[in-house]
């Protein structure tokens, strides 16, 4: 029986204010904060609120049998808790029906998979504790940054304890083969992965309220139609988007809501079922495995990572930042730590792109404001690490300091696993003892 795996998207970075090279060292709040605020907002109630309420109905109308899984960044979970709370109050109602399952990803929405394996750890737990505080779940599914995946990657997410992860179903990797399986790491074949199928996701993505395309108007069921007649063997047709897509890329007056809601009900005409990552995981062997030794993303028709990393501007911006990554993990001072973070967002390095002029996606006039505002920012902010942690620091001595750390880390945690492990064998003594008498 086909299933249909749902995955959405959810990110809002923290955009920064305008910062000229006279505020280095004179200012140190970098935020636009009533831009921030008015955009969560407008999403909020276009988007996000409406498209919470389409899901619970959905879930409701179908009597359970509906299910999607969200990858929610902690910087859009940060500025839902700031300023629209009522949001992360909608994801847990959803989370209480059972038929949700939240994806782990970078805290940041960072591109930290690309130049410091370090950083993307720190970043990855740091989210999972996120969503458990939050939601009291602990992920168990991986999906990078814009689905951004490699070999070397795919051993990172498997070194951290994933079995799962989701990525692009790039053509140039897949060849002739059909992304409606369940596929391995080449490097871990243990690590199970999801495809993106581009057709009918972007059916619903780019398409759906284009005028032009030949398809319209899409209806549930004649949609769900499509995906019936796919290929018997092709099992499960994996469905990866942005939430916006509900109610901001395509407003409500398209009938993006309506759409969305008859889903369930023609899926079961057909037979064709709802899972969640984990169950497909858990119901599906790989069918083989896929080798990615370049990075792949989901992003334009190239489907790398030349969206962020692809000018002299953007590769110079990441290679500042990463030089201060090893100072700043040394850091307690809340403020760098938190700066850290919202400086990572890939939104900062996607806005210095020279592919995507005019998209309307950026708030910069052009790509050359976006870096020099950025790098501004990153001046004043290495000032303030490099005043904490001064360069007459060798790399040396800081790599030293760190191995030191990680070590006392590792060395605390084997104490706890200890502490826990006589505590349950002090239990089953007393259970032993009162059971004699």
């Amino acid at each position: 029986m086909k299933t249909i795996c749902f995955y959405f998207q959810i990110h809002q970075p923290f955009r920064l204010k305008r910062y000229r090279f006279f505020d280095i060292g004179n200012d140190h709040y970098y935020y636009d904060d009533f831009q921030n605020e008015e955009i969560i907002h407008r999403i909020a109630d276009r988007c996000y609120l409406p498209a919470n309420k389409t899901m619970l109905e959905m879930i409701k109308s179908s009597g359970g049998k509906f299910k999607v899984s969200f990858s929610i960044s902690g910087m859009a979970l940060e500025q839902m808790e700031i300023y629209t709370p009522e949001v992360i109050d909608s994801f847990k109602e959803l989370a209480a029906t059972g038929n949700v399952e939240f994806l782990s990803e970078t805290y940041a929405h960072s591109l930290a998979s690309l130049g410091d394996p370090a950083e993307f750890k720190h970043q990855v737990e740091k989210q999972e504790d996120k969503i458990q505080t939050l939601f009291g779940v602990r992920p168990r599914v991986f999906r990078n940054t814009e689905l951004i995946y490699s070999d070397d990657i795919s051993e990172l997410v498997y070194g951290m304890g994933y079995r799962g992860m989701l990525t692009e179903g790039a053509k140039h990797v897949l060849g002739w083969k059909s992304p409606n399986y369940v596929y391995s790491s080449m490097v871990e074949s243990n690590l199970k992965l999801l495809l993106k199928n581009d057709r009918f996701s972007e059916d619903l993505s780019d398409r759906f309220a284009n005028y032009n395309w030949s398809e319209y108007p899409l209806t549930a069921d004649k949609y769900i139609r499509w995906i019936a007649d796919t290929p018997e063997s092709e099992q499960v047709i994996n469905l990866f988007m942005n939430y916006e897509v509900l109610g901001s890329l395509h407003p409500a007056e398209t009938g993006i809501f309506e759409f969305f809601k008859a889903l369930p009900r023609f899926a079961a005409e057909k037979g064709i079922s709802f899972s969640t990552p984990s169950e497909v995981f858990a119901l599906m062997k790989p069918v083989d495995s896929i080798s990615v030794a370049y990075p792949i993303s989901w992003v334009d028709e190239e489907r790398d990572c030349s969206s962020w990393l692809g000018n002299t501007l953007q590769q110079e911006a990441f290679r500042k930042l990463n030089e201060i990554c090893g100072r700043v993990r040394l850091s307690q001072t809340r403020r760098i730590r938190q700066d850290w973070y919202y400086l990572q967002s890939s939104d900062h390095f996607y806005y210095m792109s020279t592919k995507h002029l005019g998209t309307g996606f950026s708030p910069y006039d052009n790509p050359y404001d976006a870096f020099n505002n950025y790098m501004n920012v990153l001046s004043d902010f290495i000032v303030r690490v490099k005043a904490e942690f001064p360069e007459t620091i060798e790399n040396e001595e800081l790599n030293s300091l760190l191995t030191t750390i990680k070590n006392q880390g590792e060395e605390i945690e084997s104490l706890h696993k200890e502490i826990d492990r006589l505590k349950k064998r002090e239990k089953v003594e007393k259970k032993e003892k009162t059971a004699l008498k």
